[in-house]
């Protein structure tokens, strides 16, 4: 088993944090809207250019009329989807918000800490006007609107802590929001109630959801563009022509065939396990007791990814309650990818609110992804996981 950690680690002030590291006041919980029920909360403990060294295979499938590369996963997809700006949905990651709904059919699912040592996702969907549900829904976190911007994503989320004001009162973030805030009752941008509703499967606030024709009814409710608009900047990840081995990186990539983030995710304890027949990781969650595979209740599908990036970042502690901040935007910081049961070092920058995360080897060049879906975990400095 090997330990990973950030080769690099820099002390940092506030000031340093580009995203939502604001004057440091309690937060202000959300106020119900149609029997939305407020967060509670408890507390537990620049890159050179040089030439590319990525070795591929020549491409199986030619060019499918009336189908585009998605540029989310380099899949084939419906030309009528080429433009159509994707959806960012917010999702509770606990026992209680077990199982979750649609999000296998993801193409990125973000995860990151927060509060309470608990981590929330965030999904990001190309494809999404036919789910029939989506989540559960909980509330915004400052961090996770700058990662779903460099995708042009709407954002779905029901309400959020005070730190969100700066970022969803942005004319540029288009938000679709169940919940407004009691620090400003007038603040109801992205408000939208009926884009969610409520199952009767579970208890409240863990059986909020959203659908396909809610969202997209809320977005034209709202005025918002379902094409890309003028600050998508495209251009994103990076996939190889065939497959990456990561042969070429010889004895620098690593063996791994099981990636443990425990000791980062202190109570999820997400780990991902390789399957060699289909060079997928299928996701897992050690939180659960019995049988931790993360499964989609829609479907029964456990949920699978070709690629696994994670990134270290800056972070710090906000309050009493435990609320984090992230910096967002860094050149640069350290990272893994892996792929194909292996692994190697990288280096991630993201220099504007738009603009992507970019992903680099120890040389310097691009590193290119395999086609298929990608989980991004984003650990805290000063963290450490394991490979084996």
């Amino acid at each position: 088993m090997k330990k990973l950690t950030a080769l690099l680690l820099i002390g940092f002030t506030c000031a340093t944090l580009l995203s939502g590291c604001g004057k440091e006041e309690v937060p202000v919980e959300t106020v119900p809207v149609n029997q939305i029920v407020p967060e509670t909360v408890s507390v537990p403990e620049t890159v050179p250019e040089t030439e590319s060294v990525v070795e591929t295979i020549p491409e199986d499938l030619p060019p499918q009329e009336g189908m585009v590369r998605s540029p989310l996963t380099n899949e084939w997809i419906s030309g009528d989807l080429e433009n159509q700006r994707p959806i960012a949905v917010m999702i509770p990651n606990e026992n209680a918000a077990l199982p979750h709904y649609g999000i296998s059919q993801a193409d990125i699912l973000y995860e990151c800490n927060v509060e309470g040592s608990m981590t929330r996702l965030m999904a990001i969907f190309k494809d999404w006007k036919n789910l029939e549900r989506i989540g559960n829904i909980r509330s915004c976190r400052d961090y996770y609107v700058y990662w779903a911007k460099e995708w042009d994503a709407i954002y779905c989320h029901i309400g959020g802590p005070f730190y969100i004001l700066s970022v969803i009162n942005d004319p540029t973030t288009d938000n679709i929001t169940g919940a407004v805030l009691a620090t400003d009752p007038k603040q109801t941008k992205g408000l939208v109630d009926e884009a969610f509703f409520r199952s009767s499967d579970r208890k409240a606030p863990h059986n909020a959801y959203t659908s396909g024709d809610r969202i997209s009814s809320a977005i034209s409710k709202l005025g918002y563009s379902e094409t890309y608009t003028s600050n998508y900047q495209g251009d994103h990840f990076k996939f190889a022509s065939g497959e990456n081995t990561l042969e070429q990186y010889g004895d620098s990539a690593i063996p791994a065939t099981k990636i443990d983030l425990a000791s980062t995710y202190k109570i999820t304890k997400t780990y991902f396990e390789y399957n060699p027949d289909d060079g997928l990781y299928y996701r897992f969650q050690g939180m659960q007791s019995g049988d931790q595979k993360h499964i989609d209740g829609a479907n029964n599908q456990q949920l699978a990814f070709k690629n696994i990036l994670v990134q270290f970042t800056h972070y710090e502690v906000r309050d009493a309650k435990g609320y984090l901040g992230y910096g967002c935007h860094d050149d640069t910081k350290d990272g893994w990818y892996f792929t194909d049961g292996k692994g190697i070092h990288v280096n991630w920058k993201k220099t504007s609110d738009y603009g992507p995360t970019k992903y680099y080897d120890d040389n310097g060049n691009e590193i290119e992804l395999n086609t298929g879906k990608t989980n991004i975990c984003i650990v805290q400095d000063g963290t450490s996981f394991d490979a084996e």
